[in-house]
């Protein structure tokens, strides 16, 4: 206890937020009631099933670089709620002088976190080298295999006795008895008709979370997975196909609908996982098990079929099926129909289409065939690039170099970004033929296209390698003030260093708004990136004539950038972001605000002048002490509360 005692001292609600950030961290603390079985680790650490769509093993440690976690969840963008929320737990049992015991080596959860079974293995060796006793596969969980281990021990009576008395007791193991009574049977229709009706029923409306009510209703897929897997296992491919299109068109539908951070979506992806099992062992020939995966991922938009990629790579695929896949793809190609050039979604589904035929001429042993397509259909699917690509791979430069220049003709007003494509593959191949001033013409004309922090880094780095930078530098600068682009047309500065590059974009044609120069947000970017400070403020103050309040992105980085030598800058930048986000009147809002009224108290703790910012506080709670919400966010943040408080 004292060891968890001493991994939350001093931990406060500040270090949760900065790790997990204010969404995880609220819904965090929202779902602490579902912590269960919270234990401490031999290295200090905490663990816990938390339950949600699932209940999932959740492992959360902290050391001197902050925090290290674990946990089965599929949140995989960062800290999860789940890892938050047994801390707080651990915090609310030890204020409550509960005891937090030690993890037992051998229960679900250490085996789930870690999976050291020490000592079962061995035994588990042992009894399935006995006759007449359970056949254990060593690739099965070693939480069942534990509990097989168990069972093997006990005699036919001992084993009926339990299973009857488990069935009264517990209406899902009785279900599944039954249920494995029918598959046994082969009464595969019954078993498919329920199944189809369990997911009308799973699908019937869209799954949601509420993070500040707390509310959320889940679908539970798992007991259909558990019956396309015994159907699988009796050897019910075709049935589970069967389910799986059901499954497949309904599910989809449901994950469109949902809210519910992709919860639902990998549910259902688990189970067609099985089915994409259950199609390699179905009456399907090679060909139609190919077309029928193809014909699937066109539809997902959800990812839906992760496990696919893993099934066409398969070796046991031979070139002879490829090139039946290819023949078919080959017709539905040409029965689709052509896409007039303003119709993206046609044209997307043919572009589609031709870059599976590409792969099933690849797989097939056809490589001759590609280039030929991709010239024909290059008018449809405007997939220039693609084109250019298998050229260079061919050897065929010139080829290559010609379709860059007249497919950026083609598309540079309807298409841009296809256009900008084909410019980057021209700017590579002078990389790679070390023509470096063509290289720098070409981050000059990407910056002149589209100015901004990270196009003028690429060319200043191309400038500097052939040490033209200054003069370029100048010209860029300049340019941001009058408008007029120093590279192009009549007013071309004949001081300009670069060559023409081969494709080229009119003045008209750039993304850069001609009324708006000059360009006083970017150039007070670029001041912020060179760290000119003082050029920044008197840019700021410029763009604050024109603008009230040009965007809280703005107007933090500009606070981030002067805090050290302007501090009265950013505290009142802060300042005017806190009023507006309080203005909303959401309580996301006001986690959000927290976030920049922490940034202030730093800066006050740094002039020595943090009881103005507790003046600033009190003026807060005065004028917003209807918002209780607020008062809370301001509460935790003004005592930086401890866990442990």
């Amino acid at each position: 206890m004292e060891n968890m005692r001493t991994m939350l001292q001093g931990l406060t609600h500040d270090d949760l937020l900065e790790w997990a950030g204010s969404k995880i961290f609220e819904r965090g603390r929202s779902c602490v009631s579902r912590v269960a079985q919270l234990s401490q680790t031999e290295d200090d650490g905490l663990a816990a099933w938390v339950s949600g769509t699932r209940r999932y093993a959740t492992w959360v440690s902290r050391d001197s670089d902050g925090f290290d976690y674990e946990c089965t969840c599929p949140y995989d963008w960062g800290p999860c709620k789940h890892a938050v929320a047994v801390l707080f737990k651990a915090a609310e049992q030890i204020k409550k002088k509960q005891k937090i015991p030690f993890l037992d080596a051998q229960s679900d959860l250490y085996l789930t976190l870690f999976e050291g079974f020490e000592g079962w293995e061995e035994s588990l060796k042992d009894i399935e080298d006995q006759e007449n006793v359970f056949s254990l596969s060593s690739g099965r969980d070693k939480s069942k295999n534990r509990v097989e281990y168990i069972l093997a021990q006990k005699s036919r009576e001992e084993l009926l006795t339990l299973l009857v008395d488990l069935a009264d007791r517990h209406p899902a193991v009785k279900s599944s008895i039954v249920e494995a009574e029918q598959m046994a049977r082969g009464d595969v229709n019954k078993i498919v008709r329920s199944l189809r009706s369990e997911i009308d029923d799973l699908t019937a409306e869209p799954a949601y979370y509420n993070p500040w009510d707390d509310e959320e209703n889940p679908p539970d897929f798992s007991h259909v997975r558990e019956q396309l897997q015994e159907l699988l296992k009796y050897g019910h491919a075709e049935a589970v196909l069967q389910v799986g299109e059901d499954l497949w068109k309904q599910g989809r539908e449901l994950v469109e609908m949902s809210h519910d951070d992709g919860e639902t979506g990998v549910e259902i992806s688990e189970c067609m996982d099985i089915v994409l099992k259950a199609l390699l062992k179905s009456p399907l020939t090679p060909p139609q098990q190919i077309l029928w995966i193809i014909g699937k991922i066109l539809e997902d938009d959800y990812d839906l079929l992760r496990g696919s990629e893993k099934i066409l790579n398969n070796p046991d695929y031979i070139a002879d099926q490829w090139r039946d896949v290819a023949a078919e793809l080959d017709s539905r190609l040409q029965a689709m129909p052509k896409p007039k050039p303003d119709d993206y979604s046609s044209i997307h589904q043919r572009r589609e289409m031709v870059d599976w035929l590409i792969q099933a001429y690849q797989s097939g042993d056809q490589p001759e065939k590609i280039i030929p397509l991709l010239e024909k259909e290059v008018q449809y699917c405007q997939n220039y690039t693609t084109l250019v690509d298998a050229l260079l791979a061919a050897g065929e430069r010139e080829s290559a170099r010609k379709w860059c220049v007249r497919g950026f003709n083609k598309t540079v007003k309807r298409a841009p970004g296809i256009a900008a494509e084909l410019q980057e593959r021209l700017r590579e191949m002078a990389q790679e033929e070390e023509d470096f001033s063509l290289v720098a013409a070409y981050r000059a004309a990407d910056f002149f296209y589209r100015p901004g922090r990270q196009t003028y880094l690429d060319l200043r780095k191309a400038s500097q390698f052939i040490n033209k930078w200054p003069i370029i530098r100048n010209l860029v600068l300049n340019y941001l003030q009058t408008g007029v682009r120093p590279d192009f047309g009549e007013k071309r500065d004949r001081t300009w260093p670069l060559p023409e590059p081969e494709v080229q974009r009119s003045q008209d044609q750039s993304k850069h708004v001609p009324n708006r120069f000059p360009d006083i947000r970017l150039l007070m970017d670029i001041a912020i990136l060179e760290e000119r400070n003082y050029d920044v403020v008197s840019l700021y103050n410029e763009l604050r004539k024109k603008d009230h309040w040009y965007g809280e992105t703005t107007d933090n980085s500009v606070a981030q950038a002067v805090a050290a030598s302007h501090p009265h800058v950013a505290l009142q930048i802060w300042e005017k972001i806190v009023d507006n986000l309080i203005a909303q009147v959401k309580p996301k809002a006001y986690q959000e605000a927290a976030v920049y009224l922490r940034r202030m108290r730093v800066v006050y703790e740094q002039t020595c002048s943090l009881e103005k910012w507790r003046k600033y506080i009190h003026q807060l709670r005065v004028t917003h002490k209807a918002k209780r919400r607020l008062m809370e966010v301001l509460d935790n943040l003004e005592k930086n509360k401890k866990l442990l408080d």
